[in-house]
């Protein structure tokens, strides 16, 4: 068993600094997993946690991995179990940085609402009857909560670059004269960015490898997916040799960590597999009883992820419909989801006036016209 706080050294100058789980029922948020590393004398946090106890752990950490005369702080996403203790970086007595991605901003400055929107999307299959009590109750367990700090800034005020690790390519931001490397990856969330600590041999997923399939609203399916390939590819053409993540408690290695990705991978297509079989060909969706027998599929598949719980299941759940092309058929909590009907749009209709025509008129003259509009011309 692990505890908040607990430290994994990784080598000399990297320690993973162990987060929690979430319990609702005990009021325990989850925090997230955080790097200290040093690179050269610049001090590198990758995350920052939250809860009093997680901020002495880093400070500990950040005292394992020294001397360090300079400070620099990275955000992998805005999630509140990520970036409780951001500020940090102001505290720590020598020149900082901290990033952010821009499109989690909003979301970093209004958990509440980002949280609302997200429970209110899974109300019918989750059958939660009041979302914002519950989003409310949720981030009033993160605090004290301090996402931003004096230095705080975001990744893309910097130019972007392209990046390369072996074989692939990514788009990022490097630092630490490119041994620190922030890589685009926004499947879990808006913003998401993995980093790979060039000297350590590490990958940090963050919350990416949270699961097969992503639970946010904001998740994109395929981009975690494309994440998950990329990081074994890695892994195989030995450009990196450590995994870590937001929320596995312990660090892989090699050929375990290919094999980790490979399942995340087989698990993804497994339940997209079970979601059609689930859905039915052309019938009619309702979202609580997909949601029950979705939870059910991924227990029979034995899948996890970083928030095993009912509420989480259940954003998953929705998610996997929209995969599969179904949409809500109302803005009613319980609307059935269906298919679009698959057929074109109905021909446009010309507005009065505005339709063309060509026509011949005969009077006094002579005289052959055209005209837009309808009617008949005279010459």
């Amino acid at each position: 068993m692990t505890a908040l706080g607990d430290l994994i050294e990784i080598d000399d100058r990297t320690v993973l600094v162990l987060g929690q789980g979430l319990d609702l029922t005990h009021g325990q948020p989850d925090v997230a997993n955080a790097l200290v590393h040093r690179a050269g004398d610049t001090l590198v946090l990758v995350d920052t946690g939250v809860t009093e106890a997680f901020r002495a752990a880093l400070l500990e950490a950040a005292a394992r991995v020294g001397p360090w005369s300079r400070a620099l702080v990275l955000t992998t996403h805005g999630h509140l179990d990520h970036v409780g203790n951001n500020d940090l970086a102001d505290g720590l007595g020598v020149p900082a940085e901290h990033y952010v991605p821009a499109p989690d901003v909003a979301q970093m400055r209004d958990p509440l609402d980002y949280w609302v929107r997200s429970f209110g999307r899974v109300a019918g299959p989750a059958e939660l009857p009041e979302p914002a009590h519950t989003a409310a109750r949720v981030v009033a367990l993160f605090q004290p909560m301090r996402p931003f700090g004096e230095t705080t800034r975001t990744y893309e005020e910097r130019p972007p670059e392209q990046i390369r690790i072996g074989p692939l390519r990514f788009t990022g931001w490097t630092f630490a004269d490119g041994a620190v490397r922030v890589l685009r990856s926004q499947g879990h969330c808006a913003g998401h960015v993995i980093v790979h600590l060039r000297d350590a041999g590490v990958l940090h997923l963050s919350d990416e490898g949270n699961g097969p399939c992503g639970a946010m609203a904001d998740a994109d399916q395929l981009k975690i997916q494309t994440v998950l390939g990329s990081a074994a590819l890695l892994f195989e053409a030995g450009e990196v040799a450590l995994l870590t993540d937001g929320h596995t408690f312990a660090v892989r290695r090699g050929a375990e960590a290919v094999s980790h990705l490979d399942g995340l991978l087989e698990q993804a297509a497994a339940l997209g597999r079970a979601s059609l079989g689930l859905a039915g060909e052309g019938e009619r969706v309702v979202p609580s009883a997909f949601a029950a027998r979705y939870a059910r599929a991924m227990a029979g598949l034995g899948v996890g992820g970083a928030n095993p719980n009912t509420l989480f299941t259940a954003m998953s759940a929705v998610n996997q419909l929209r995969e599969l092309g179904l949409r809500p058929e109302s803005g009613a909590a319980g609307a059935p989801w269906s298919r679009p009907a698959l057929r074109g749009p109905a021909p446009a209709t010309p507005r009065p006036g505005t339709g063309t025509g060509t026509g011949t008129g005969t009077g006094r003259g002579t005289g052959t016209g055209t005209g837009t509009g309808t009617g008949t011309n005279t010459g």
